[in-house]
C-alpha cells in the first residue's frame, strides 16, 4: 500500500524577473508569450493562443482539428495582473492556478509569476515547470534586451 504526501499533490513554484520595459509594453509582452509568442525551453513553438478577456480560452491549437484546452482567464487587469487557471499541459485530475504580477521599478517592470497545482500531478511534470517558467520570463525579458541593443 502506498501512501500519498501533501506534497505529491501540491505545487508552487515563484519566480520573478526585472524588465527593462515600461509597464504596458511588458504587460503586452507576456500576453503575446501566453499566445503566439510561446515556445518551449528548446525554443520550438508551442502553438498556444490566448483571448485576453475574463473567461477567454489559453489553448494549444496542433492543426488539423488537434487542440488542447489549458485553461482560462480568471482575471485581466491591464497592466498589473493576469490569473489563469485550468488543466493546463496535465491530463489526469489537476487544477492550476498562474498568477503574473507586474509592478513599475526604477528602471522599468518586475514580473512575477506564481504557478500553483493540485492534483495527481506526476513528478516529471512538477520538475519541468521550473525550467519552463524560467524559459517564459527570460523570452519576456529578452523581447525587451534586442530592442535595447543590448546582447541577450
Amino acid at each position: 500500500m502506498r501512501f500519498i504526501k501533501v506534497e505529491d499533490l501540491t505545487l508552487d513554484v515563484e519566480q520573478h524577473v526585472d524588465v527593462q520595459g515600461p509597464l504596458d509594453d511588458v504587460f503586452k509582452s507576456v500576453l503575446h508569450r501566453f499566445g503566439e509568442g510561446s515556445t518551449g525551453p528548446d525554443g520550438t513553438p508551442m502553438q498556444l493562443q490566448i483571448e485576453p478577456f475574463a473567461g477567454g480560452r489559453w489553448f494549444r491549437d496542433r492543426g488539423d482539428g488537434v487542440q488542447h484546452l489549458w485553461g482560462h482567464v480568471q482575471v485581466i487587469k491591464a497592466p498589473t495582473l493576469v490569473e489563469l487557471s485550468g488543466p493546463m499541459f496535465m491530463s489526469y485530475p489537476a487544477i492550476n492556478h498562474i498568477e503574473i504580477k507586474l509592478e513599475p521599478i526604477d528602471d522599468g517592470t518586475r514580473v512575477s509569476l506564481r504557478h500553483r497545482a493540485l492534483g495527481l500531478l506526476e513528478p516529471a511534470h512538477k520538475e519541468g515547470v521550473t525550467a519552463g517558467w524560467a524559459t517564459f520570463l527570460g523570452a519576456v525579458k529578452n523581447d525587451f534586451t534586442k530592442a535595447a541593443g543590448s546582447p541577450a
